[in-house]
């Protein structure tokens, strides 16, 4: 196991994450179907992102606000493989992101079809979450907007966090 690189565990943790996800996903479709898995899918993606924007602000000693989800998200986003840039703005940030793990993979497994529909629930879902575990009395709400979508065809995804 030592013979094993910090890269090469990372790489074996996030291709088993993703994988995961796709497999109880599928499992799911299968004995009950698509419009049920995708409810479930969206249960799951509602605490999911809670314990993940946790850990991640945790490990880094993050404090609540736009900046601490600007460094949270590079971070997430770096992590799960997504080809990503960050721009602050006068309210917030934006991301442009040109290329989307997710994506990808449903379109390897053969299931471009579904993407616009599961990316139109559990993107909005994911990122609204880690926008809501930064907000505090303080800092107030952070809002998550999408502007163009990958998956409905645009080249890019643009994503905005603001106030």
């Amino acid at each position: 196991m030592t013979d094993l690189t910090d890269e090469q565990k990372a790489e074996y943790f996030r291709r088993s994450y993703t994988a995961v996800d796709g497999l109880w996903f599928m499992k799911v479709e299968e004995k009950h179907g698509f419009e049920e898995a995708l409810q479930l899918d969206e249960a799951v993606w509602n605490v999911l992102p809670k314990i993940q924007a946790r850990t991640i602000k945790a490990m880094m000693n993050l404090c609540s606000g736009l900046d601490g989800l600007q460094e949270a998200i590079a971070v997430r986003l770096a992590l799960e493989g997504f080809m990503f840039i960050l721009e602050r703005q006068k309210d917030g940030f934006g991301v442009t992101i040109s290329r989307c793990p997710w994506h990808d993979l449903l379109i390897k497994s053969g299931r471009k079809n579904i993407s616009e529909k599961v990316s139109d629930i559990i993107c909005r879902v994911e990122n609204s979450v880690w926008a809501s575990e930064f907000e505090d009395d303080e800092s107030g709400e952070i809002r998550f907007e999408r502007e163009d979508m990958i998956c409905q065809g645009a080249e890019r995804c643009r994503l905005r966090f603001c106030r």
